[in-house]
């Protein structure tokens, strides 16, 4: 009878450092919002006051950094390497703090009248449930919001627990930079209402994805550009060539974000009806990938290898032995999920460099044969 695969939890400082990196570096100065904005604020406004809130998240995780250990703790029975409950609460209460909340019309004060997740409720069977996050819970979040730069009129941090219906109207002011107060409204309208569909453990707050505000579409590219930015200038190139190489060719890119980022890239002309992102990331052949567990990677899932195994005599010895070995699991290891159908995975690291060429044209075989 086989066991539960255990988690080992990445400490929460590292966790916090991957998440900063996911914040994009550079927001533009100009771009259209979507019209549902227009009655928040002017748009020059809304796009300063989203740097704000940007600069905001550097300042909240670089404090995870330092102080997360004294708030954040894993479950008993962690479902992922970055499973901190903490994490999806302040999340949460972001969200609903400016979701819920009247933008005072200097705009440098909040008026929250409405927290749902804090307070309880009656289900459609008609019996009283307590809320999603506990008071205790709830106070924990609010003290470290509050280290962050947050101030909460009416709230006792000396109290174990708080009520939010019993501390209503709530007044939250952001002294050192009052202006992020509206970004965070306009970054949680953007998660309540503009996204196209909410993946498992995306958590776009924190990512500051002011993608979502925007009226046009971001280009894959500079999506992708905005990701790779930690690593070194050669890799970002790299990546970004394959990018633009088999765009180029007719393969589609969707962007998969579920916990990991997923740049996934699949030849789908022949498609006859509309594909879903994980549609695309089933049928990719490639993928860019950014993780905790591993890293900046590529993975390759080549569907037609005995048509090219001249080609593939020629590369490398290392190379040709992942590609030997091919992917999948192992089904004698007792683990949930080993990951291993994501394909064969290559580090995005100096190492690919020496290697290109030869992944260019492993890649250029595979699509010739789809």
């Amino acid at each position: 009878m086989s066991t539960r695969h255990e988690v080992t939890v990445k400490p929460i400082d590292e966790v916090a450092k991957f998440m900063k990196n996911l914040i994009p570096v550079n927001i533009p100065e100009a771009y259209t919002l979507k019209p549902r904005l227009e009655s928040l604020a002017s748009g020059e406004r809304i796009r300063n006051a989203v740097v704000a809130f940007k600069d905001f998240m550097y300042l909240f995780f670089d404090r995870l950094i330092t102080d997360g250990h004294l708030y954040a703790k894993p479950p008993k029975k962690p479902s992922s390497m970055t499973d901190y409950p903490f994490l999806s609460n302040v999340a949460c209460l972001l969200v609903e703090m400016g979701y819920y909340s009247k933008l005072a019309d200097s705009g440098e004060s909040l008026l929250i009248t409405e927290m749902p997740s804090c307070n309880a409720y009656i289900d459609e069977n008609g019996k009283r449930k307590g809320p999603n996050i506990s008071g205790v819970n709830t106070m924990e979040c609010l003290r470290f919001l509050s280290l962050c730069g947050f101030a909460f009129n009416g709230i006792d941090f000396e109290a174990k627990t708080v009520v939010i219906s019993q501390a209503q109207p709530l007044e939250v002011t952001y002294p050192n930079h009052p202006v992020m107060l509206t970004g965070l409204k306009a970054m949680a309208i953007a998660d309540k209402e503009l996204r196209k569909r909410r993946g498992w453990n995306d958590n776009s707050i924190l990512r500051c994805d002011y993608r979502l505000l925007k009226e046009e579409d971001t280009d894959t590219s500079d999506v992708l550009k905005d990701f790779l930015h930690p690593l070194p200038e050669q890799i970002q190139a790299f990546a970004l060539k394959l990018h633009h190489r088999y765009t180029s060719m007719g393969m589609t890119c969707s962007i998969r974000v579920l916990g990991d980022i997923n740049f996934a890239y699949a030849d789908v002309r022949k498609s006859r009806r509309d594909l879903s992102p994980t549609d695309i990331y089933s049928l990719s052949i490639w993928q860019v990938s950014i993780s905790m567990k591993k890293g900046y990677s590529l993975f390759i899932r080549p569907k037609k290898t005995d048509k090219y195994k001249d080609i593939i005599e020629k590369f490398p010895s290392h190379l040709r032995e992942k590609i030997e070995k091919s992917y999948g699991c192992d089904r004698k290891r007792n683990e949930r999920c080993q990951g291993g159908c994501q394909g064969i995975r290559i580090p995005l690291d100096e190492l690919i460099l020496d290697i290109g060429g030869d992944i260019e044209t492993w890649l250029d075989s595979e699509m010739s044969l789809s």
